[in-house]
């Protein structure tokens, strides 16, 4: 599949990002991508994230491909059985694990994570540093939920803090899955 020829919807993390977030530079660089606009970045509700990113979701004319970040992983497998019928795939990167989750000043109910299989096909990429999730815990859940796993090696939440702006060998990895799609 092209890019082209999907909606290309990114869930952003907590906060929401930056404009110099690799996702926020893909959005500019991908015709059909658009992000997730939650109400409000810092009320945590995991209900009201579910509930937007459905709505976005069944508002795509086309086949829609998720791109999803930290905690936007998380609420993307929350509305997987309520979006499968229109996603094609779905590319997660940096999934906090359960245990970071309860730490977090978030809605209790985003923890734990899906382990559910999911009805459309799906990569993850996990890094061996990464501060709110270690690699076998990202591994397990890619394994889980029926994904592609990909390993990132030493490159922290995969984030504008950890060194990974424009991210290109994220874009490939990006490529190759909708390639397959």
């Amino acid at each position: 599949m092209r890019a082209a020829d999907a909606d290309i919807v990114i869930h952003p993390g907590l906060t929401g990002g930056t404009e110099d977030h690799w996702y926020s530079r893909w959005k500019k660089k991908l015709s059909t991508a658009r992000r997730v606009t939650q109400r409000d970045w810092s009320a945590l509700s995991r209900a009201e994230w579910v509930d937007t990113l459905t709505r976005d979701v069944a508002a795509s004319e086309r086949p829609v491909v998720i791109i999803a970040h930290s905690l936007g992983v998380i609420t993307s497998l929350h509305a997987a059985p309520r979006i499968a019928e229109k996603v094609a795939g779905a590319f997660l990167v940096a999934p906090p694990s359960d245990s970071v989750m309860r730490e977090l000043p978030i809605d209790p109910e985003f923890a734990p994570a899906p382990r559910a299989r999911l009805p459309f096909p799906a990569a993850m990429v996990g890094s061996s540093d990464d501060p709110y999730a270690d690699l076998l815990f990202a591994r397990h859940l890619a394994q889980d939920i029926g994904a592609h796993f990909i390993d990132a090696g030493a490159s922290g939440h995969i984030n504008v803090d950890s060194g990974h702006g424009p991210w290109p060998e994220g874009s490939l990895a990006f490529a190759n899955f909708m390639a397959k799609l």
